[in-house]
C-alpha cells in the first residue's frame, strides 16, 4: 500500500473517529482497530505516514501507539515516535511513548 492510500484511509478513520461520543467504548475500540489495522500493513510506510502527520492528527493515533508497535516490533518505529514527542512535547507522548518501546524490548 503506498503512502497516499494510508493518507487517505487515515483520513477516513480520524475524521470519524474525531466524532465518535466519549462513552461509546464499541466505537472507539471499532476505530483504534481500523488505526492499528492500516498502521501496521507496512513498517516503511507507516513511519513515512507519522514523520508527515499533522499534530492533531497524531494526537488520535497516540492512543493507539502501544498496539502499533506491539505489532510491528521495531526500534526504528519508536525511534520517529521519539521524534515526533520532540516536535510535538505539548502534545505529552512521552509515557504512552515509553510503554510502546517496552512492548519491542520484551516481546
Amino acid at each position: 500500500m503506498d503512502n497516499m492510500k494510508i493518507e487517505n484511509k487515515m483520513e477516513v478513520i480520524l475524521d470519524k473517529r474525531k466524532k465518535i461520543n466519549l462513552n461509546d467504548d464499541y466505537g472507539i475500540q471499532k476505530s483504534w482497530n481500523e488505526i492499528i489495522e492500516v498502521l501496521t500493513e507496512n513498517e516503511e510506510n507507516t513511519i513515512r505516514y507519522l514523520e508527515n502527520c499533522s499534530k492533531e492528527d497524531l494526537y488520535w493515533i497516540s492512543e493507539v501507539f502501544e498496539d502499533i508497535a506491539e505489532i510491528i516490533q521495531s526500534k526504528e518505529l519508536i525511534n520517529c515516535l521519539r521524534r515526533l514527542d520532540k516536535k510535538f512535547p505539548e502534545l505529552e507522548m512521552t509515557n504512552d511513548i515509553d510503554i510502546a518501546a517496552s512492548y519491542t524490548e520484551n516481546p
